[in-house]
C-alpha cells in the first residue's frame, strides 16, 4: 500500500530524522517546515522496563504553516483512499473539521484519534477511536455497560459517525455501530509501554478497511496489534509476520 504523512516539524536535526526515518520505510513524507518552532521532543523516564513519565518539549505551528498544510492536504486528498488524523492536541489539526468536510465530499473515509473537549469538530467522520478517558471527558460517567453504551451511541449518533471504536485498556475494545454492539476482548499478555497503542490500533484498521475486510474483522485485527506492540518496550510497531502468526 502507498502511505503518505503529512505534519509539521521544525528546521531542525529532528524534523531531518523524521523525514529520513519516513523516506527509509517507503513512506511518502510531506512534511511541512516551520522555521518559528522546534520539532516536538518527547523524553522519557523509563524504570524496571516499564515508562513512568513522559516530560514533552513543544511549540504550536504558526497560522501561515497550518494554511499551507491544508492546502496541500486538499490537493493530496484525491489520490489516496483513506484519511487517518490523528490528533494529539498539539496544533497541527485545528483545521480538522475542514479535513474531515474534504474528504467525506470525495467519498474518502476518514478515522479519527481524537483529542481535547469538543468533539463536534470530528462530525462527519467515519469512525472515531477515543480511549475511555478521553470518551469520559466528553460524556460523563457510566454506571454499568447499559448507560456505557447509551451515552456512546448518543455521541455516535450526535457527530453522524458510522462507527466509534472505544478502547479500554485491559478490558479490551468495543465497537459501537447503528445496528450492534461488539466487544473485543484485550489480547495483551503483559504490558511494558502503552506509548503508540492508540497510533498502532487506528493505523492497523485503516490498512484492514483498505484492504477491502469487514469492520469487525479489521478491528478484531487492529486488537490484536495492539495487544503486541504493548508487551514491547518503547514506541514500538508491529510486524505482519507477528499479527497474522
Amino acid at each position: 500500500a502507498r502511505v503518505g504523512l503529512l505534519g509539521v516539524v521544525g528546521q531542525d536535526e529532528a524534523g531531518d530524522t523524521v523525514e529520513r526515518l519516513l523516506t527509509g520505510m517507503g513512506i511518502d513524507s510531506f512534511l511541512n517546515r516551520d522555521v518559528a518552532i522546534s520539532t516536538i521532543i518527547k523524553l522519557r523516564v523509563i524504570g524496571r522496563q516499564q515508562q513512568l513519565l513522559r516530560i514533552d518539549f513543544e511549540n504550536a505551528p504558526t497560522e501561515t504553516v497550518l494554511r499551507d498544510k491544508l492546502t496541500q492536504f486538499n490537493a493530496l486528498l484525491p489520490e489516496y483512499e483513506m484519511v487517518v488524523l490523528s490528533d494529539y492536541a498539539k496544533g497541527s489539526l485545528v483545521n480538522v473539521a475542514h479535513m474531515i468536510a474534504a474528504a467525506r465530499k470525495l467519498g474518502k473515509r476518514t478515522l479519527v484519534d481524537p483529542k481535547g473537549d469538543d468533539f463536534s469538530q470530528y462530525a462527519g467522520a467515519t469512525i472515531l477511536t477515543p480511549n475511555k478517558s478521553e470518551l469520559k471527558h466528553i460524556v460523563g460517567s457510566w454506571k454499568n455497560e447499559d448507560g456505557l453504551t447509551e451515552k456512546t451511541q448518543n455521541l455516535r449518533r450526535s457527530l453522524n459517525l458510522e462507527a466509534l471504536l472505544l478502547t479500554r485498556s485491559e478490558e479490551g475494545m468495543t465497537l459501537y455501530t447503528e445496528r450492534e454492539v461488539t466487544h473485543f476482548p484485550a489480547m495483551a499478555r503483559e504490558v511494558f509501554d502503552v506509548s503508540g497503542a492508540g497510533d498502532t490500533v487506528i493505523a492497523t484498521l485503516a490498512t484492514m478497511l483498505a484492504a477491502g475486510l469487514p469492520l469487525a474483522d479489521a478491528v478484531a485485527i487492529a486488537n490484536r496489534a495492539g495487544g503486541i506492540v504493548v508487551g514491547k518496550l518503547g514506541t514500538a510497531t508491529v510486524t505482519k509476520e507477528e499479527l497474522f502468526a
